[in-house]
């Protein structure tokens, strides 16, 4: 049964509907309501954070947004070109900015449905891309637990760090890839570990995010099912310079996956992706530095 005829059942039940009397339905009470006066949910992306890695509808709507909800780092990264002005400034008198923490998404998602009916646009800040282990997901299990299907949802992308990171890599992705997460908060160790054999399996390039769980538990397995001198990259902060987390400031290693535990030290926090290279995966050096490149079904020249 499709979400919108459980919705339609439910409120027929609720309110002992029969074939003579009133049927309308949840939905179609939403559809009733007159919304030409609401604002918008934006959830907005902006990859690494900094205003050189920002898409310009990115900052657009952040700029114009009535309310900004955004983590404490991320208003500091906003504030740097000015798509928030400075703090105090008085500059936007208009504008709220609410900072945004992890215990709080539930709350701050019903007030952002608030301010929408009242008309504001709202801008909710997920660094890298809302889709990719975002916020995006949150929003729309909020509006579904609370029949919010009234309220327009926009989702604007961002740079996430698997393609910073392979920018600054050179092109590690240009075949077959895919993320994993691996943080158990939502799912166990044996999901995870089914995932990651199925790619290593599939010959996909494998980004790893939450890497401060298990990451070494993670490479075990990928080991088991990959050559130990595919190319690796510890990516750490892509596309923020020194103004991430982690205090050596933008950093990539490139190691094997034999090797990636020997360079423990350089996997700090959430800002650490690991990049885990196919069979296909080379290390290009030129004059200037070392790039990981992954071609496109061993494609040559004469392909072009």
């Amino acid at each position: 049964m499709s979400g919108e005829a459980e919705r339609s059942e439910a409120s027929e039940r609720a309110s002992g509907a029969t074939a003579s009397e009133d049927t309308s339905t949840d939905s179609d009470t939403a559809a009733s309501v007159d919304t030409s006066d609401y604002g918008t949910l934006y959830v907005v992306g902006i990859g690494p954070g900094l205003p050189g890695g920002m898409t310009q509808r990115a900052k657009d709507v952040v700029r114009t947004a009535d309310c900004v909800v955004a983590s404490n780092l991320y208003q500091e990264f906003l504030r740097r070109d000015g798509t928030l002005p400075p703090e105090d400034s008085g500059e936007r008198p208009d504008q709220e900015v609410v900072r945004s923490t992890m215990g709080r998404q539930v709350e701050l998602a019903r007030e952002a449905f608030e301010r929408v009916r009242d008309g504001e646009d709202v801008a909710h800040v997920s660094g890298g891309d809302p889709n990719v282990y975002g916020k995006s997901d949150l929003v729309y299990l909020m509006a579904e637990e609370d029949e919010a299907y009234d309220v327009p949802i926009e989702i604007v992308p961002g740079v996430t760090a698997a393609l910073g990171g392979a920018a600054n890599l050179g092109a590690p992705l240009s075949n077959d890839f895919c993320t994993i997460s691996l943080s158990e908060k939502w799912r166990g160790w044996a999901e995870i570990e089914e995932k990651l054999r199925a790619a290593a399996i599939s010959e996909f390039v494998v980004v790893l995010y939450n890497c401060w769980r298990d990451y070494e538990r993670a490479v075990d397995v990928l080991r088991e099912e990959r050559a130990d001198d595919v190319p690796v990259a510890i990516i750490n902060d892509a596309g923020r310079g020194d103004a991430g987390r982690n205090t050596e400031g933008e950093t990539h290693t490139v190691t094997t996956l034999g090797e990636v535990a020997d360079h423990d030290e350089k996997v700090g926090g959430m800002g650490t992706s690991i990049l885990v290279g196919n069979h296909e995966t080379e290390v290009w050096e030129n004059d200037h530095r070392e790039h990981l490149v992954t071609p496109r079904g061993g494609r040559d020249v004469e392909d072009f």
